[in-house]
């Protein structure tokens, strides 16, 4: 087993969410994630990161100590540590330098069980790859397994052969958009089942999987882990008065999510954007889990999801069996104010019937049907009623457009808002 220590540099007036023992406690579970034995972990104040080293010449010999004393192999730093900085790190500290979207990569690859799963691993860290200027590549070829920035056969200079690695990008798009299509055709299957589609989303470790098992039955990998699940799980439940719905559980997401995975798990993602309702599963009793909202929320919006649906969306404020009963009482009191707020443990069963209830409403909204008139100067009005997929008929008339809608009452008030 790889020995291993965790580096968080927190950065002198740099903005950042996270309290940076915060930032190190998440970092080494990640390093737990892959099974590492992490020696210890160390928050490294600096003034201002050194572009050659990252680290000063006295933090960095400090370091040197350390690691040699606790005879770790593996330095992970938490954090972008350029090609540069790696390289030199290594030579100078003669271990294994990984920075953070490295040990992302790593974990997705060691969880990705699906053969669409395996393929946006593998692309995602050849994109990463073209970034190093020294980094294995062989793992190309592999059926599962790790990717090599851990360990592994003896490294590949990649610039010295970078065609090979844009053949394999090429080769991998091919292969994964057919993967791809059929994703698409199996969409287009449910589309036809009239079941609305629920997607559990949020924070890793916030506990959608445990909350997937209950509401489903189904035994999907759950554990005090990050990144326990990676690829996407449907299952057809039975909400108590009798509707059928299909569950999606999805994967984790996590601060400073690497672009190349946000990019390359993007098709998985899309079950998010075809769900008729989302819920936002949050780890309430986490000491952050307003950043990690925060975070859920910025990645949602980069993938393209509507102000509609985040504003129907459910926030599941999960684990409150580990609140303290006067934290527990004040997440109470807030879920009673709230509509979209629900208030659960999905280890023991506390909240499960209020939350079915909850996405029932959701989902059992009255609609009517309305004819409006819009001027050809209301451009942004009428693009909002397409997004919303309320449009049934346009017609033409001297002034603009005559548009009969199908929609509910919180739709209608959205749109009397929007513009005014």
């Amino acid at each position: 087993m790889e020995r291993a220590c965790v580096l968080h540099p927190d950065i002198a007036n740099q903005e950042t969410r996270r309290a940076p023992e915060h930032a190190l406690a998440e970092a080494v579970s990640l390093a737990h994630a892959l099974k590492l034995d992490v020696a210890y972990g160390e928050v490294v104040n600096l003034r201002k990161p050194q572009a050659g080293l990252l680290f000063g010449k006295g933090k960095l010999e400090e370091l040197d100590q350390r690691i040699k004393a606790e005879e770790v192999t593996l330095v992970i730093i938490d954090g972008p540590v350029t090609p540069i900085q790696q390289r030199n790190l290594e030579r100078h500290w003669k271990v294994k330098v990984l920075d953070r979207t490295g040990l992302i990569l790593e974990i997705f690859s060691d969880r990705a069980a699906t053969r669409e799963g395996v393929l946006q691993v593998d692309l995602a860290a050849l994109s990463y790859s073209k970034t190093r200027l020294v980094r294995a590549w062989t793992h190309l070829e592999r059926q599962r397994g790790g990717l090599g920035f851990v360990g592994g056969a003896g490294e590949t200079q990649i610039e010295s052969d970078r065609r090979a690695i844009d053949d394999a990008i090429v080769r991998l798009k091919k292969q994964l958009s057919k993967v791809v299509k059929t994703r698409e055709l199996h969409r287009a299957a449910r589309a036809k089942v009239p079941y609305p589609i629920v997607a559990l989303v949020g924070y890793t470790n916030a506990g959608k999987s445990t909350l997937f098992n209950k509401l489903t039955g189904a035994d999907v990998m759950a554990k005090d882990m990050l990144f326990a699940t990676l690829d996407p799980t449907m299952r057809e439940i039975e909400l108590p008065e009798g509707r059928k719905i299909i569950l999606s559980d999805t994967v984790g997401f996590i601060s400073e999510l690497p672009t190349q995975l946000v990019a390359a798990f993007r098709a998985t993602l899309e079950e998010v954007l075809d769900a008729d309702l989302i819920l936002h599963v949050r780890d309430i009793a986490h000491p952050e889990t307003e950043a990690q909202a925060e975070d859920v929320t910025d990645i949602l919006a980069d993938l393209g999801v509507t102000q509609s649906a985040s504003d129907t969306m459910i926030e599941v404020w999960n684990k409150v069996d580990l609140l303290p009963p006067e934290a527990y009482e004040t997440a109470r009191n807030t879920a009673e104010r709230s509509e979209n707020i629900e208030i659960l443990s999905a280890v023991t069963g506390q909240g499960i019937d209020t939350l079915l209830d909850s996405v029932a409403k959701a989902l059992d909204d009255p609609k009517t049907t309305q004819t409006l008139r819009l001027a050809f100067s209301e451009g942004a009005r009428r693009a909002w009623l397409f997004e919303q997929n309320v449009i049934d008929k346009e017609d033409l008339w001297d002034q603009g457009y005559e548009i009969t809608v199908t929609w509910t009452a919180k739709q209608a008030a959205q749109f009397e808002k929007y513009g005014s």
